[in-house]
C-alpha cells in the first residue's frame, strides 16, 4: 500500500502511519448556502481524519456530494466524496471525477447506491450503468493509463483515495468477504462498513478477511452509531437497506429509563471492542441527527488518546 506523500490525502496520511482513522458522516443539507454545510460540520471536523459527503443517501434529494465536498475542502475541512451509480452513466461520473481533481478532492467513495424505490422520488427512473466495482476499475482507468473508458486520452490522470463500502451483516454471509476482494481488486484502498451492531457477526466477517490478506491490501473501517430510541431503532431496522439491528439491541434501549444515553452508551461499547479486532483500522461514525454526540463518542470512545498528530 505504497503511494506518493504529495499525493496523499489526510485521511491516507493518517491511516498510512498506523494511527486509528476516525471519519463521520454529515448530514448533506436541503439549502444551497454554504453556511448550512458550515454548521453541520463544524462539530465534526477538528476530530475527524475524513468527513463523508453523502451522495442523495437513502435515494433522498439532497445538496450534491461534490458541492458538499467542495464546500469542506475550501473551509479546511478533510472531504469523502461519496459517487453513487444510480443516477449517473459513466459520462456523467467521469465528468465528475475530473471536477472533484480539479477541486483537489482526493477521497472517493464509490457505491453502488440504494434503489429509487426508497427514497423520496420512487417515481424516478434509475440509471444503475455500473455498479461500484466498475466505478473503482473505471477510475483507476483513470488514474494509471489516463484515459477515459471511450480510449480517449486525458491531458493529466487524476489522483484520488479509493474506498467503497461493505456489509458484513446481510446474507450471504460467506458471499460477503468474497465481493470485499472484488472491490480491493478493483482498485479499493480504504472500506467504510455499514452500521455495525452485531459484534460476534463483524469478528467472523473479519477472521475471514484477515485469513484472505484482504486487511493488509486495504484499510478497514467499521460504520457505528448512536440510536436515539427504540422508535428510530424500528424505523431504522425497516426503512435503511442492509442495516441490521438485532433483537437484544432493542430491548435494552426498550428497558433504558433514558433511551439517548443507553443508545450512546451501546455505541461506546461497540466501538471499544471493533478497535481491538485484528485487522481494523479505525471507525466510521453515522450520527444522524445527532452530529453533536460524535465528539463526545470519540473523546470517551479513547480512540485518539495516543494519536500523534505529527503527520
Amino acid at each position: 500500500m505504497s503511494g506518493q506523500v504529495e499525493e496523499q490525502s489526510k485521511l491516507e496520511r493518517v491511516l498510512r502511519s498506523g494511527q486509528l482513522a476516525v471519519t463521520a458522516e454529515i448530514n448533506s443539507p436541503d439549502s444551497s448556502l454554504p453556511e448550512s454545510v458550515h454548521r453541520n460540520a463544524l462539530v465534526l471536523g477538528s476530530l475527524c481524519d475524513g468527513i463523508n459527503a453523502t451522495d442523495a443517501s437513502g435515494a433522498s434529494v439532497h445538496l450534491s456530494s461534490i458541492a458538499v465536498s467542495a464546500i469542506l475542502q475550501k473551509a479546511g475541512y478533510e472531504p469523502v466524496m461519496q459517487m453513487s451509480c444510480r443516477d449517473r452513466n459513466r459520462i456523467a461520473m467521469q465528468g465528475d471525477l475530473l471536477g472533484a481533481a480539479a477541486l483537489n478532492i482526493k477521497n472517493v467513495l464509490c457505491l453502488t447506491g440504494d434503489g429509487v424505490q426508497t427514497g423520496d422520488h420512487p417515481e424516478a427512473k434509475t440509471v444503475f450503468d455500473m455498479d461500484s466495482i466498475n466505478l473503482l476499475k473505471m477510475t483507476r482507468t483513470m488514474e494509471q493509463e489516463g484515459r477515459f473508458l471511450s480510449g480517449r486520452k486525458l491531458e493529466s490522470k487524476p489522483k484520488f483515495f479509493l474506498g467503497a463500502a461493505a456489509n458484513p451483516f446481510v446474507p450471504p454471509y460467506d458471499f460477503r468477504p468474497l465481493r470485499l476482494k472484488k472491490k480491493i481488486n478493483a482498485g479499493a484502498k480504504f472500506i467504510q462498513t455499514q452500521y455495525c451492531f452485531d459484534v460476534p457477526r463483524l469478528k467472523t466477517y473479519m477472521d475471514a478477511v484477515n485469513d484472505m490478506g484482504l486487511s493488509e491490501k486495504a484499510f478497514i473501517l467499521i460504520g457505528v452509531g448512536p440510536l436515539k430510541s427504540v422508535k428510530s431503532a424500528h424505523w431504522i431496522r425497516s426503512n435503511v437497506p442492509g442495516v441490521v439491528i438485532p433483537d437484544a439491541i432493542i430491548r435494552r434501549l426498550k428497558q433504558a429509563k433514558d433511551q439517548a444515553a443507553e443508545g450512546k452508551k451501546i455505541c461506546l461499547e461497540i466501538v471499544q471492542q471493533v478497535i481491538e479486532m485484528p485487522g481494523v483500522k479505525g471507525i466510521h461514525i453515522m450520527a444522524y441527527g445527532q452530529e453533536e454526540l460524535v465528539p463526545e463518542i470519540i473523546a470517551e470512545s479513547g480512540i485518539l488518546d495516543n494519536r500523534n498528530n505529527n503527520i
